[in-house]
């Protein structure tokens, strides 16, 4: 079995060497076959010659250059260039804990599901720093999502989940530009009536670099693509 690891990366000098050494000092005796796909999403730091420092380093490094400017582009890019048969999306941010990778990738892998969704938001789930404005707007719009799409999930806007390769074609090409295209992905997933599993994660804020996020900005993207999936619900149907 094997595992592709997208990681989109723009402006993260900060963080990405220490992200992926942390992530790979965990998972390199539990996972025999993986690789890391690294989107340089037209960073303007010195993200790219820190990646670049890392592929040198070690060969199961790709680094991609993003053709279409934003998380959706890279992470679309990151589909398409990877060549194992599940794919994590992990941020670049040291935000999710490796040792949740782990508890994914034997999960999807043992019971053949499509998806692993985690939750920050049930019991044995640990959340750390979250800043709390952005909380708020967290938990009502994911229980608007949850009522009109009638799941028992509630963390839709978490990145960090994992897939099987072959499911994310079927699915896809993936229309959202930004941060939406984490709503996008879990929801198709529940559309299309794939198999998937709800498991507690641990998130941390960062503590280095600024976040990408920003909720004024997003809120348009987010509505669309809600909207979008709801009437790709109806026709499925």
């Amino acid at each position: 079995m094997s595992l592709s690891i997208i990681i989109p990366c723009k402006n993260e000098e900060q963080t990405i060497i220490k992200t992926i050494t942390k992530i790979n000092k965990i998972i390199k005796r539990r996972i025999k076959e993986y690789e890391y796909i690294l989107i340089n999403d037209f960073s303007n730091d010195n993200t790219y010659e820190e990646i670049k420092k890392l592929s040198k380093s070690k060969k199961n490094i790709k680094i991609k250059n993003n053709k279409i400017k934003g998380l959706g582009g890279a992470i679309n890019l990151g589909i398409k260039s990877s060549k194992k048969r599940f794919i994590a999306i992990v941020m670049a941010d040291l935000s999710d804990n490796p040792f949740d990778l782990i508890k994914y990738y034997n999960l999807i892998n043992k019971y053949n599901y499509d998806a692993i969704f985690g939750s920050r938001f049930i019991k044995n789930s640990q959340v750390t720093d979250y800043p709390f404005k952005k909380l708020i707007y967290n938990r009502i719009f994911n229980y608007l999502v949850k009522l009109i799409f009638y799941s028992d999930y509630n963390d839709f806007t978490n990145a960090f989940k994992i897939y099987k390769k072959k499911t994310l074609l079927e699915m896809g090409p993936f229309i959202s530009e930004n941060f939406n295209i984490f709503l996008e992905l879990p929801l198709k997933i529940i559309i299309w009536k794939k198999k998937y599993k709800i498991i507690p994660i641990k998130w941390y804020n960062r503590k280095k670099g600024l976040s990408k996020f920003k909720v004024k900005e997003l809120s348009s993207k987010y509505f669309f693509t809600l909207l979008y999936c709801f009437f790709e619900r109806i026709l499925i149907r």
